[in-house]
């Protein structure tokens, strides 16, 4: 044992009291916010920022049940495949066939799906259309839409749009941030900011994904902490959710498992991951996730997908082929394996060619 939980009153007392005798005795104290109090709130409040600076931490309690638990019984499956799984093929799939394909995902339990990107047509053709597949997609209660977007133009679209969610990429590496974005990664995290402050006055849910933060294709390694100091400053800029994404598909579960604890140090924020099967590691890697205490993985129909600027960067790993094997290890999901694997075949047949998926070719287990 090595933490301690303090709960109870008063917070200028007792509670004060243990968070000091608990570091003087080796143990790294947590007081739960809404689980102490005090006469008044003027010493209550006092006494809590004093454990926080000099003695332990103060957590919500909804960031600490997440902690006790981190074995998930649920986990949120974001469907990227209309977007990251398309971004990349050399077949440009047509409107009417996008919103067919996200019709099919939405019908198939999926209630987050990152349908399209606003980003310039010019760089990823496949976007081009992005208006019009939202202007067509179905809506219904519990379903949101995620458009990834990389500025602030990227922003004013998407809030034409009518999406649910903004996504905003904020690669690790300056190589590859210049290269993707065209901007440095300083320069990410100030439009981050402000891209931030936007979409929650319009009443948007934002996700700041980290790009590369497993590895990088010009850089090579990168190091958990320089990934953790892009978390914060996206978190203090206010991100509803942290994504991490394994854009080149280098990591195993043990880098999961320390990034997942770098990250930690620095928010209690949502974890979401974003994982690709390139070195066929990644679904160990979302596996190694959800122990983590991961909230949400992406994941893309079929397996299509990779990154444009990413040499070598293949697909994801499949939405169906996923979801089978959290349904095996007793993690709800809400998806309907059937339906997934008609939508992957749906887009197979558009794109021309079988998808990397294995589900919609060996069959569930046990057989329906």
């Amino acid at each position: 044992m090595d933490t301690l939980l303090i709960a109870g009153v008063s917070t200028s007392g007792c509670v004060r009291a243990s968070a000091v005798d608990a570091v003087q005795h080796g143990f790294a104290p947590v007081v739960v916010r809404q689980a102490v109090g005090d006469r008044g709130p003027g010493p209550h409040e006092a006494s809590l920022f004093d454990v926080q600076a000099k003695y332990g931490e103060v957590r919500d309690e909804e960031a600490v049940l997440r902690r006790l638990s981190p074995h998930a019984s649920e986990v949120d499956l974001v469907e990227v495949g209309p977007r990251d799984g398309l971004q990349n093929e050399p077949v440009l799939v047509g409107t009417d066939d996008k919103v067919a394909y996200i019709a099919a995902l939405a019908g198939a339990g999926l209630t987050r799906i990152e349908a399209v990107s606003f980003v310039h047509p010019r760089l990823v053709p496949q976007m081009a259309d992005a208006e019009q597949v939202m202007a067509r997609v179905p809506r219904r209660d519990g379903l949101s839409y995620i458009g990834l977007i990389v500025n602030e133009r990227g922003l004013e679209r998407a809030l034409d749009s009518g999406v649910d969610e903004v996504n905003v990429t904020v690669v690790a590496t300056e190589t590859l941030s210049r290269r993707n974005q065209r901007m440095s990664v300083a320069g990410a995290l100030g439009s981050f900011a402000a891209v931030s402050a936007r979409a929650h006055a319009a009443g948007l849910r934002v996700t700041a994904t980290v790009g590369a933060a497993f590895g990088c294709p010009f850089e090579g390694e990168v190091p958990p902490g320089q990934v953790a100091a892009i978390v914060r400053r996206c978190a203090e800029a206010g991100a509803d959710e942290i994504a991490l994404a394994d854009t080149i598909g280098v990591g195993v579960p043990a880098d999961v498992r320390h990034l997942t604890e770098a990250v930690r140090a620095v928010t209690d924020l949502p974890l979401r991951f974003h994982f690709h099967n390139t070195r066929n590691t990644g679904y160990a890697n979302a596996l190694a996730a959800v122990e983590a205490g991961a909230s949400a993985l992406d994941a893309s129909s079929g397996g299509i997908g990779g990154c444009p600027f990413a040499p070598a960067a293949t697909g994801n790993i499949a939405t169906e082929d996923l979801a089978y094997a959290l349904r095996r290890s007793r993690i709800r999901t809400g998806a309907d394996l059937r339906r997934l694997t008609e939508a992957a075949a749906f887009i197979g047949e558009r794109l021309g060619s079988p998808v990397p998926a294995l589900l919609g070719r060996a069959g569930d287990f046990p057989p329906p």
